[in-house]
């Protein structure tokens, strides 16, 4: 290889170093940006929560979210078309933390019998250590748009109940209409004893009260399935 030959060579390997640095630059700030732009979006929905942990569901707007966080209302709007669009996310946010919690309280027991108790208690527990969730997720003492049907989250709670009720069965195969039946047997009385609780705070029962009204309820449902 003569000199010539040589300095080309040397010059197309430097042409190519140059542009594999201008593709990982690009590269590099698209991905700065999509982070960004994830950062603003969890900034967002964060500013919303402790908005309603402090007013309430009712005082919140994007005006003050943007207020909250030091941004114009148009910046939230270019994240978030509406008021409704930051309760789908909330709302998504909501279940996953409680199919998370009913998912270790499942994994924690062998039998059927305890896996329903301990799953039903964590969905007690997670209504009043979540408040400001619960009640977007399933309507308490508020305005309930209906922002979560067909929502896959809110599915994966109701199928993970779903499946160790189907358990309890003695004779199978079960049919869906069962399971169905007794799913809302469970939440039609645990959701109301929690609603019960939360919009009369200063009425409510005693802990070990309701602890009490709980197990009788879970256990004497799920001794029925099987009678």
């Amino acid at each position: 290889m003569n000199d010539c030959e040589l300095c080309n060579w040397f010059y197309i390997c430097l042409t190519v170093l140059d542009y594999l640095h201008l593709i990982f630059q690009i590269m590099g700030s698209k991905e700065r940006i999509l982070r960004l732009k994830d950062e603003t979006r969890t900034k967002i929905l964060d500013a919303a929560l402790n908005i309603v942990q402090t007013e309430g569901w009712q005082a919140l707007s994007m005006r003050k979210i943007a207020d909250q966080i030091e941004y114009t209302a148009p910046i939230i709007y270019e994240y978030f078309s509406n008021k409704d669009g930051i309760l789908l996310e909330l709302t998504r946010r909501g279940y996953l933390m409680l199919a998370k919690d009913i998912r270790e309280a499942r994994d924690k027991h062998e039998s059927p019998e305890d896996k329903m108790e301990a799953m039903w208690i964590a969905y007690w527990n997670f209504a009043f250590a979540h408040k400001e969730f619960y009640q977007l997720m399933y309507g308490v003492d508020m305005v309930c748009c209906t922002v979560k049907n067909s929502m896959p989250e809110a599915e994966n709670v109701g199928g993970m109940l779903g499946e160790v009720i189907e358990s309890l069965f003695e004779k199978k195969p079960v049919s869906e209409d069962d399971i169905c039946m007794k799913y809302y047997t469970y939440w039609s009385i645990i959701h109301g004893l929690i609603s019960i609780n939360l919009v009369r705070p200063n009425g409510r029962t005693t802990d070990e009260l309701n602890q009490q009204i709980l197990k009788d309820a879970i256990k004497g449902i799920t001794l029925s399935i099987n009678s």
